[in-house]
């Protein structure tokens, strides 16, 4: 009997997902946002094999055209003969816990196209917008060979600061005409941002909108010996400047590797997995009604214990393993 026959369910689609079967690839990232124990598998499968994409994330306003900017880079990056991987984080409802997921229907033009792949989904309230299941999907289109990953999240504010904090290269998108749209990139990305791109640059006030981040980016603390933050003018809806843009995020995506950036991205992205998979761990051992868990409860209701003491007494008795099972 072949290898490929004996291979286990879980391997088999590893092994299809890294030879380019977009079939596998769409059922391993359904998987992944089921957080199941296959999904665990799978990762672990498809691990070693990442790390090689370029993350670029984009965020801004609502009404900054996003995904027609992500629509022409995408264009572009094929035209380059690169493969390209679009990861649209959509809103959640905080009643369902549904998306909108409508993305791919606006991206119809790239629709057919074998060097790229669109996918939505959903943020399912998680803080910033960001689940864990878009973290790991970033993982699972790295490993399938994709040279660009593209995140494009829901909005702009403090909280997309969690959001995009896994790209390795950040886009902020404005436009001329939205009043309080510098301001609201001034209360939450102006720091963050590796490039800066006003959109529709063909309207009026474009080059004051250019000024407005200038001074910004101007008064905003910025180390001598970081990247100098550049302001790049678009107009996606006819794909001027979209040439450019990506030639300064090529740009920026070597200077994070000279300078040491990328490794400083990668700890931070690596010691949130590690806390991530120990909560999970620590979590599954709490479900399974573990003795000491309700000797704590009882003791925190008699106030023998303030809560405190207690948690850390309960995670001393519990000794978790990797199987999720405590030392007896």
């Amino acid at each position: 009997m072949s290898q490929a026959t004996t291979a286990r369910p879980v391997e088999a689609m590893a092994d299809r997902i890294r030879a380019g079967s977009q079939v596998s690839l769409a059922r391993g990232l359904t998987l992944v946002e089921s957080r199941s124990d296959a999904a665990t598998e799978l990762l672990a499968e498809l691990w070693k094999d990442s790390g090689r994409a370029h993350v670029v994330g984009i965020t801004g306003p609502a009404g900054s055209g996003k995904s027609t900017l992500v629509l022409r880079m995408a264009q572009e990056y094929v035209a380059r003969g690169m493969r390209v991987a679009i990861l649209a984080v959509d809103p959640s409802s905080a009643y369902s816990g549904g998306a909108i997921l409508g993305d791919r229907i606006r991206m119809t033009e790239l629709s057919g196209q074998k060097d790229v792949y669109i996918r939505s989904m959903a943020s399912r309230g998680a803080t910033g917008g960001l689940s864990r299941a878009v973290l790991d999907g970033i993982v699972v289109l790295d490993a399938a060979g994709f040279d660009v990953v593209i995140l494009e999240t829901v909005g702009v504010g403090q909280a997309e600061v969690d959001v995009i904090s896994v790209a390795h290269s950040v886009l902020v998108v404005s436009v001329p005409g939205l009043g309080d749209d510098i301001q609201a990139i001034k209360a939450g990305l102006i720091e963050i941002a590796d490039i800066h791109v006003v959109n529709k640059a063909d309207r009026p006030g474009a080059d004051l909108t250019v000024k407005q981040l200038r001074e910004s980016l101007r008064l905003a603390h910025n180390l001598a010996s970081k990247w100098d933050v550049p302001i790049k003018k678009v107009t996606a809806a006819t794909g001027e400047g979209v040439a450019e843009l990506l030639d300064e995020t090529a740009k920026h995506r070597a200077w994070i590797s000279e300078h040491g950036a990328l490794q400083e991205i990668e700890r931070r992205n690596a010691a949130t997995r590690i806390r991530w998979a120990a909560e999970a761990l620590m979590a599954n051992r709490l479900r399974t009604g573990h003795r000491d868990f309700d000797n704590a409860v009882d003791r925190l209701i008699a106030r023998e214990e303030e809560p405190r003491q207690a948690a850390a007494r309960l995670l001393t008795a519990m000794a978790v393993e990797p199987t999720g099972e405590g030392r007896r």
